[in-house]
């Protein structure tokens, strides 16, 4: 969501496109194929500017994974912003990636966030459809809780391969909300109980969104409780030879869970700090 610069209408340039060229080379060099998107990251600019890239570089393509999402409408001017998955948005919004990406199919698509209007029917229409014309290779939700990801799944044929939640060791309720059930202090937590679990269950992979807290443990740590666990994350780095981006991204991937962090930086040096998280 780093790419393209600034999120208004204002167009990207060279030095975006090569920004992007820059993160997408630092990620190859580790290992890493599979690239995130969203509609709405960067007014539309960041899957743009990954387009450029693709364009750029002839073979790439055949080489990654692209994951994009959709269900946002972004605030503009006097009117706020608000969920949609409806039908006709969803194919709308892929239509729109496919022609910023410059790609013929996205291989696997998100629901942003939950939409309690919409219709599973029509959902479930809408991506049956999608699929069925080879658009869409795979379909996944983001932020639903385990009740949303059941109540889609049984109006929808297709698999739900994955569930992109805010899991990290600042946004740390999912790992409290098992450990407090059935206590008082579960009623304090933001973390849909059973949500983890029933992914795992239903062989639905979890994904991390903002799984290196911006920085907070690794340079960015504002506050005192912060700075201590900046400081114990750093010597675990230490001890392990390696980086604090590392430790951050071991502690999720130690979950059974399988988690599989997403890494939102889109600087080269902090993505090649990451190295070590894929062994």
């Amino acid at each position: 969501m780093g790419l393209g610069g600034t999120w208004d209408n204002q167009p990207y340039g060279a030095q975006e496109i090569d920004d992007a060229h820059a993160a997408v080379e630092a990620a190859l060099e580790i290992g890493v194929t599979a690239f995130d998107h969203a509609d709405i990251y960067g007014n539309g600019k960041s899957e743009a500017v990954f387009g450029e890239v693709l364009t750029r570089t002839p073979g790439l393509r055949s080489r990654i994974l692209i994951q994009t999402k959709c269900g946002i409408h972004l605030p503009d001017g006097a009117r706020a912003g608000y969920y949609d998955l409806r039908g006709p948005h969803i194919v709308r919004s892929v239509e729109q990636s496919l022609t910023r990406l410059r790609t013929d199919v996205i291989d696997v698509l998100l629901l942003h966030r939950p939409d309690p209007l919409a219709a599973p029917e029509e959902i479930a229409e809408a991506l049956t459809s999608l699929h069925r014309q080879g658009l869409v290779r795979h379909v996944g939700v983001s932020n639903m809780a385990a009740a949303q990801v059941a109540y889609l799944q049984a109006h929808l044929d297709l698999p739900l391969v994955v569930n992109q939640l805010q899991l990290s060791l600042a946004h740390r309720d999912w790992v409290e909300a098992g450990v407090l059930a059935n206590t008082t202090q579960s009623a304090t937590l933001n973390f849909p109980l059973g949500t983890i679990e029933h992914c795992r269950s239903n062989r639905i992979g979890v994904q991390a969104w903002g799984a290196l807290s911006k920085g907070r443990y690794t340079g960015l740590a504002q506050t005192p409780t912060e700075h201590a666990t900046a400081e114990h994350v750093a010597a675990l780095a230490q001890q392990h030879d390696t980086t604090a981006e590392t430790i951050l991204l071991w502690w999720l991937q130690r979950h059974p869970a399988r988690i599989v962090p997403v890494i939102g930086t889109a600087r080269p040096e902090r993505i090649r700090a990451c190295a070590d998280a894929l062994h």
